[in-house]
């Protein structure tokens, strides 16, 4: 009775542990297809308290425009342009919009206008990378306070109009096309990529096999035709996957000194000198670092004062190594220096980014 009670509290923390590593797909993978897609235009914002545009793009602009509502001037005719600005608007059109529905946009300054607070953007066709319309934008704009704030004046000439955009065109999409939807994973793993193929076999046709891993990023899935389809990809959103173990990677920022990474990252032996330091990894078990030897020597220490001289231990996680830098006073660049030389070594096994 009492193996039996162990078997099963064994089996129960087995599973939790692996529920607590387990991912769902959707946080994993995106469906191929699905996606949001980019739109610009070019428009005029109006009604400025004199701090608006002096470029003549602005002026050609509005007399197009007075041209198309119909209003003739005469050749020759100087416009007073304080009160208008020529802008370029953006806005990001999710994906399955439909006509009618309405986004965000945001509008900035094209030229050298010193404010759009105050204005109104006039209707402004918004168009794809592919030339044609998906959205007209139009609406009184809202630009940051400057207050007492000093960020916020910097930006006067940036505004945003929400709901300020009408989608007037439908983008398609593969999803609701032939026999077959495709998972794209965020990050390129094989092992993460099999693992979700059996997943799906597994929970949701063990009888038969309906996804194929085609590389480490895209997994193939028959699915269902007509409206079944959205509740099958609902239910494959939902499945629990454990995703594999990342890459190891280190990213340093080189200006501040920040260092991030995963728990991954490992060093082997290795010996490096930069500058006044040095440091040794190897298979001995040290103590403090710095401290003194067993023969008495006090630790090398720069004309600084500082401690020149890190013995660190074999397997040691680098946020020890960076640590222990940090302690020595060592500065952005000698890190920096120090990783990269690890890095080139072979010492650092692990993807080395600088940013």
């Amino acid at each position: 009775m009492k193996n039996t009670i162990k078997l099963i509290l064994l089996a129960m923390m087995t599973l939790t542990s692996l529920d607590a590593s387990a991912e769902r797909v959707k946080d994993l993978a995106s469906i191929l297809g699905v996606r949001e897609n980019q739109l610009i235009g070019y428009g005029l914002v109006v009604g400025l308290d004199g701090s608006g545009d002096t470029t003549p793009y602005t002026e050609n602009s509005t007399l197009s425009m007075m041209t198309e509502l119909g209003v003739k001037l005469p050749p020759g005719t100087k416009l007073n342009m304080k009160n208008v600005a020529a802008v370029t608007v953006t806005a990001s059109l999710p994906a399955f919009a439909r006509p009618g529905q309405t986004i965000d946009i945001t509008v900035s300054s094209f030229g050298n206008a010193k404010s759009l607070r105050g204005g109104t953007l006039l209707m402004t066709p918004l168009k794809g990378a592919d030339g044609q319309v998906y959205a007209m934008g139009q609406g009184s704009l809202l630009v940051a306070s400057a207050g007492e704030s000093k960020a916020a004046v910097n930006h006067l000439i940036v505004g945003r109009i929400p709901s300020g955009a009408t989608v007037e065109r439908l983008v398609p999409t593969a999803v609701g096309q032939g026999e077959f939807i495709y998972l794209e994973l965020n990050a390129n793993d094989f092992t993460t990529a099999a693992r979700l193929a059996d997943v799906v076999n597994r929970d949701i046709s063990p009888d038969k096999e309906i996804a194929v891993a085609q590389d480490g990023r895209t997994i193939q899935i028959k699915v269902p035709v007509g409206n079944a389809r959205v509740a099958f990809i609902s239910r494959i959103e939902n499945l629990q996957v454990n995703a594999a173990q990342p890459v190891a990677r280190v990213i340093i920022n080189a200006r501040t000194g920040s260092v991030v990474m995963n728990q991954m990252v490992k060093l082997d032996e290795c010996a490096v000198a930069h500058g006044t330091l040095t440091v040794v990894v190897n298979g001995e078990a040290v103590g403090d670092v710095g401290a003194e030897s067993n023969d008495g020597t006090k630790p090398n220490v720069d004309s600084r004062g500082r401690k020149s001289l890190l013995h660190l231990k074999r397997g040691i996680a680098l946020g020890d190594v960076v640590s222990a830098l940090n302690a020595i006073g060592a500065t952005p660049q000698d890190m920096l220096a120090i990783l990269q030389a690890m890095k080139s070594a072979g010492a650092l096994r692990a993807e080395l980014e600088i940013i």
